[in-house]
């Protein structure tokens, strides 16, 4: 087994009175700090009806709050120097600051301030709604390939509401979103007890600390809404489906299987991480050469898990997909057949010498990349705090990777069985 090295930041954890969960990451390397603010609310959250209202709340979120008015926290932020965002998940909801460290007494105001109380207001709604909906325009509705994989495949690899709809929304139900339906939504999801804040950077603990209970502690407690289970049993029969896309110069092909829970079963999990990476990363992976190089049936290829490509960021369900765009349209059927073959491959003859330790490796070398960022390690500690109850994993993740074996990713091979999976066609008429 690889010794894949691990990083070793010092963590501590604490919870306010009024629930809000606190991860604390010094590092004196830079005299920079990343504050992130999880609110355990995404795309599944949304009721029915209310398409896409996830996203248009994160949107709402920037529009003033309690003690400051509209762009007055892109204001604060910009002139300290530091970046900012937000961002809509399948199971959270993420706002996030990087600063320089002098400023973060600054940055823990300005999400404490909308977390007690943004400006939810007829105006704020209406004008979100426009920027949202060119948001679609932009970059699903008007460009090539928009929202897909992600917009389309759930809805075929998946028989729930909450699982299957499109997390961006329909223009009719954002329409119908007011703002009664945002303080409820508000009042349901944006408590300090279904909140995780992250800090990591240059800071001293104790006066960090201080500074938290400051602005965060007297924000009232409500209870924290009850999770239901979203789970769905994987599929026993393929399921095959078409999306037509004006703007695509050429086909494309989303696959999806629903693969083992994170939580429930970690080692089946990431022994499908791994399938992932052996299957596309790289230009010796084997389909890269199967279907790129050999037989050039595809322009590319890739595997990932998670709707966004990130492995460890949703709960149960979580999808295994493989998108690839082709230029004969006549050539799916073969490029299925291809696949099916690899994964048959792997699960009856298992990995050639030394394959599993060159994934490992650069799986595990992605990683260590990835926490370089102050911004990113924040994010991070914070998402695994929220979705998996263990900021912890951050430094336990290449040891967990380095771990899987052969079998594991041979099982997760096995679980790709082609009567498990849905398939997804783009057809093209931009060559057209």
């Amino acid at each position: 087994m690889p010794q894949l090295p691990s990083p070793s930041f010092a963590l501590s954890k604490h919870t306010l009175d009024n629930g809000l969960r606190v991860v604390l990451a010094p590092d004196r390397s830079a005299p920079v700090v990343g504050i992130a603010v999880l609110y355990d609310v995404g795309f599944r959250s949304e009721p029915e009806g209310r398409t896409g209202f996830a996203h248009l709340f994160e949107h709402l979120m920037f529009q003033g709050s309690a003690h400051l008015e509209k762009l007055e926290h892109f204001r604060y932020v910009q002139s300290s120097g530091g970046t900012f965002n937000g961002s809509t998940h399948p199971d959270y909801t993420d706002y996030f600051e990087a600063l320089p460290a002098n400023a973060l007494e600054r940055g823990l105001f300005l999400e404490a301030d909308r977390m007690r109380s943004p400006r939810i207001t007829e105006e704020n709604l209406a004008n979100q709604l426009e920027v949202v909906k060119n948001e679609i325009r932009v970059n699903v509705l008007n460009r090539p390939y928009g929202g897909f994989p992600w917009i389309y495949l759930p809805g075929v690899l998946f028989d729930t509401f909450a699982n299957a709809h499109n997390g961006y929304g329909g223009f009719e139900d954002l329409e119908n979103a007011t703002v009664a339906d945002a303080q409820d939504f508000f009042a349901r999801f944006y408590t300090p007890a279904n909140a995780v804040l992250a800090v990591a950077g240059d800071l001293d603990e104790d006066e960090a600390l201080a500074l938290i209970d400051k602005h965060f502690a007297d924000i009232p407690s409500r209870p924290a809404p009850s999770r239901p289970s979203f789970a769905e049993p994987p599929l026993t029969q393929s399921r095959r489906s078409t999306h037509d896309d004006p703007h695509a110069p050429i086909p494309a092909v989303a696959v999806g299987w629903r693969v083992p829970d994170p939580h429930g079963a970690p080692d089946d999990y990431l022994g499908a991480v791994l399938l992932a990476e052996l299957l596309t990363s790289g230009d010796a992976s084997r389909l890269q050469r199967r279907l790129v190089q050999e037989e050039q049936l595809v322009t590319d290829v890739v595997t990932y898990l998670g709707e966004f490509g990130d492995p460890l960021d949703e709960r149960d369900p979580t999808v295994f997909t493989l998108t690839a765009h082709f230029p004969d349209a006549g050539a799916l059927d073969r490029i299925l057949d291809a696949v099916d073959a690899e994964l048959a491959d792997l699960a009856q003859h298992g990995l050639a010498d030394g394959e599993l330790d060159r994934v490992r490796t650069r799986l595990g070398s992605e990683l260590l990349r990835q926490l370089d960022a102050v911004l990113n390690r924040t994010l991070e500690l914070a998402k695994f705090e929220l979705v998996h109850g263990r900021a912890e994993l951050v430094n336990e993740l290449p040891a967990l990777i380095a771990a899987v074996g052969e079998q594991d990713v041979r099982a997760a091979a096995v679980a790709l069985s082609p009567d498990r999976r849905a398939v997804l066609e783009l057809v093209a008429g931009g060559a057209r």
